[in-house]
């Protein structure tokens, strides 16, 4: 019995359509799960990475306002570069569409920066 399940064995030399389609099925479900979960995670990343860079426009707007010996002001990204408090203006910052003049208030040692500020060129 053993030697005859041992030849139908060596006969057998690939696999069945069943056991294809199932193991396609299968990675098409790990496939369907594992896709959502990853660009969710670029998604989050790219958010956090945003954040980060407004933090450090925001510290670098007080740092600017504190060495100048000003308790409120206003800077552009611009301006921030150019008196060395940023080394380049981060390029989440500078791809985003945003309106105006990227300002940054400083008000009391507290730095906010107005992503959406109005548009201030009256080129119309």
């Amino acid at each position: 019995m053993l030697i005859r399940i041992k030849k139908v064995l060596k006969r057998e030399k690939g696999f069945t359509l069943v056991e294809l389609l199932a193991v396609m099925a299968i990675l098409a479900i790990i496939v369907a799960i594992a896709v959502p979960t990853i660009g969710n995670a670029i998604s989050d990343s790219e958010e956090k990475a945003h954040e980060a860079n407004v933090e450090l426009v925001e510290n670098a707007a007080r740092l600017a306002a504190v060495s100048e010996g000003k308790s409120e002001v206003t800077y552009d990204l611009d301006q921030l570069k150019d008196k060395g408090y940023l080394e380049k203006i981060p390029n989440d910052l500078e791809d985003y569409e945003y309106k105006g003049d990227h300002e940054v208030e400083v008000k009391d040692s507290k730095a906010e920066y107005d992503e959406y500020s109005e548009d201030t060129d009256d080129d119309d």
